[in-house]
């Protein structure tokens, strides 16, 4: 009788050829390429005289270095124009399909995937970006690689991979009205730290993930790099295929009946075997939120920070509250802050921006607080507008720009100044992440909102409190 898990199925049905002493030959079915990672692997195909292969399986588009004011067209950064002119030129001599600005699916490259159905169960999936993971909530093992394997996968459609080990991570019990999936990957990585899954693919199971939609199981695989995992997947059910449904990369007619009957079958064994296993109590949790330099620096809402006589790691701890300038059994409920941040590849989907206008209707964003809300794609945007969050965003003084990774990390103008605070929606919160100097604190989109409109840190409970008195 079989006990595979589905990372195993998965894995086994893409091996090209299998060598004693060498990395597996793996079949690549998707490639998705952004203007910071792909120039390199196609300059070196041409210089090779390589055929780049399959290019029905590549889409490619711009998020880290594009503008997300009004005036995209016009970038003073150099290196960033660079990029993305060497972008286009390259998508249009090899004939790559490419979503460039106003092509109404440009956008983040792990957004516009799913969107556009790109993303299908039990796929292969590559890029080169390390947050490739959030296409595994499909079903599909995706996870990023450096420019050489870009390079093999477009001439070959194929990389040499070593198996990665497989960890189950299982969420049981009923979580606080206010807890979102964001605030669950971060109680993992807090629970396991940024090591705690090195070298695995994770299989997030249980009652509370298959109660999610998909944009929150992509919040969740998003953040699996955080806690070194390789990927992160969850297996597809009919939310899965609820949401693939009619968009435009997906199987049609009888040919989706045929392929929904596949991913069915697409699930571990009821004994499969992992390497490791944990289960995450989610029991009445709380909001969580960072407090340090990096994603395992996390407590929930409710909670103090860390004394460093009970830190593992005494040096970055210390490191950590100099930078941030907290200290130790300090809440950070009441901490001013000076920007707010929505959107990223963790959270920038419809659902985020329904869940931040629901936050901010009625409200003023504080006189001390900068907002940003950024969409993941311009089809989110699109959205967005047809549903009137643009005109909530705009009563409250939020900013809604165009679509781009913007303030998640400091390669185009959108960067959070020297020493200020921001609490931001993304996924990474090191030191200089969103601009030098600069201070993150990771949340929900609705802990976001909520602190935006006090002007400090707190959650959406402490905001409806207050708004009673």
């Amino acid at each position: 009788m079989s006990n595979k898990n589905i990372i195993d199925k998965i894995w086994d049905n893409h091996i090209v050829q299998k060598k004693p002493d060498f990395p597996y030959v793996l079949y690549i079915d998707r490639i998705l390429l952004h203007e910071v990672t792909s120039a390199q692997a196609i300059e070196e195909i041409e210089k090779r005289g390589l055929t780049i292969r399959n290019k029905q399986n590549i889409i490619a588009t711009v998020d880290h270095s594009i503008p997300t004011d009004t005036n995209r067209k016009f970038i003073a950064d150099e290196v960033a124009r660079a990029q993305i002119e060497r972008l286009r030129q390259n998508c249009k001599k090899h004939s790559i399909t490419f979503f460039d600005i106003e092509s109404k699916h440009q956008g983040i490259v792990h957004v516009i995937g799913p969107e556009l159905g790109f993303t299908l169960p039990g796929t292969t999936i590559i890029c080169g970006d390390s947050h490739t993971a959030t296409h595994g909530a499909f079903g599909a093992l995706a996870f990023g690689v450096g420019t050489t394997e870009i390079l093999y996968a477009m001439s070959t459609s194929c990389i040499l991979q070593e198996k990665p080990k497989t960890f189950k991570v299982e969420f049981v019990g009923h979580p606080d009205k206010y807890f979102t999936a964001k605030d669950a990957i971060l109680k993992l990585i807090a629970k396991i730290g940024i090591g705690g899954a090195q070298g695995c693919v994770i299989e997030y199971v249980g009652e509370y993930i298959k109660s999610l939609s998909m944009e929150a199981r992509m919040t969740i695989c998003n953040m699996s790099i955080e806690c070194g995992a390789r990927a992160g997947l969850i297996a597809p059910d009919n939310t899965t295929f609820n949401y693939l449904k009619g968009r435009d990369y997906a199987p049609k007619g009888s040919n989706w009946d045929k392929m929904v009957e596949t991913w069915q079958q697409l699930a571990s064994d009821k004994d499969a075997h992992y390497d490791q296993s944990i289960t995450i109590d989610l029991t009445n949790a709380k909001p969580m939120i960072t407090w340090g330099i990096n994603p395992e620096h996390a407590i929930a809402l409710n909670e103090t920070t860390p004394l460093l006589e009970n830190a593992h790691d005494r040096i970055t701890f210390e490191k950590a509250y100099a930078y941030t300038h907290l200290k130790p059994a300090q809440s950070l409920e009441g901490v001013p802050i000076d920007f707010a941040f929505v959107g990223s590849c963790t959270n920038g989907r419809i659902e985020d921006l329904r869940a931040v206008a629901k936050v901010l209707d009625g409200y003023k964003v504080a006189a001390n607080v900068t907002m940003y809300i950024v969409p993941g794609s311009e089809g989110v945007l699109i959205q967005a507008k047809a549903e009137g969050l643009d005109k909530i965003f705009a009563s409250s003084g939020a900013q809604l720009r165009l679509p781009g990774c913007s303030m998640c990390l400091a390669m185009n103008p959108d960067k959070v100044p020297p020493g200020k605070r921001c609490i931001s929606t993304t996924n990474r919160n090191f030191i200089g992440r969103q601009g030098p100097d600069s201070i993150t604190h990771l949340a929900s989109p609705q802990t976001v909102a909520a602190s935006s409109i006090m002007g400090y840190i707190t959650s959406v409970e402490r905001l409806e409190e207050h708004g009673k008195v």
